[in-house]
């Protein structure tokens, strides 16, 4: 086992290891890594995003954004798919004795598929809006501690999901750029049945 691995499995480890000295924490986390409360908040921004804006031209930037955040999602929820078809990687509960607070997942730990979705989502947005970009980036860091407290993920599963939601997100906004003038044509259509 290398030193890498081992420093790993020593992090989660140290974080776990705080599970039942709080139990007001552990409540918390239970609700945070859940599979609806963050993925349903980031929807949730992402829907106000789109139709907010003070203008029309504030409105079709947000809406551009958020047309970038579902590509750079759905990107990075395919590269983990199809990473997921190579390599492998045991949770942590089914290699360490760990105090699971969450169902036991059966796909692979690496690269964590949570991380990937909420760091694509958190950086598309902060691309296009700062503010609410950084909001988005503590909530997918939460979330990815969380799961890691909860005995889900190593550290270094959440740092592979941040990685390919990074890289989600870039092709996100390259696909975005390159496929001009598509965007500019769904929206009018979508403005035209008032869905923008």
């Amino acid at each position: 086992m290398g030193p890498l691995v081992r420093a790993d499995e020593t992090a989660l480890l140290w974080l776990n290891s705080w599970v039942g000295h709080f139990p007001w924490l552990d409540t918390i986390v239970q609700w945070v890594v859940s599979d609806y409360l963050v993925p349903v908040t980031l929807s949730l921004v992402l829907l106000g995003l789109w139709f907010h804006g003070s203008t029309p031209g504030a409105r079709e930037r947000n809406q551009r954004g958020v047309m970038t955040a579902v590509l750079g999602l759905a990107f990075a929820d395919l590269a983990v798919e199809v990473l997921n078809q190579f390599m492998y990687r045991p949770r942590p509960f089914e290699a360490l004795d760990v105090s699971l607070l969450f169902y036991k997942p059966v796909d692979s730990s690496f690269p964590a598929n949570p991380a990937a979705v909420g760091f694509a989502v958190a950086l598309a947005v902060w691309t296009w809006n700062r503010k609410i970009g950084v909001a988005l980036l503590a909530i997918a860091v939460l979330f990815s501690l969380a799961r890691v407290y909860a005995g889900v993920f190593y550290p270094l599963d959440i740092l592979g999901g941040a990685a390919v939601g990074a890289i989600g997100s870039l092709l996100g906004s390259l696909l975005m750029r390159w496929a001009e003038p598509l965007p500019g044509m769904f929206l009018k259509l979508a403005r035209s049945v008032y869905l923008a």
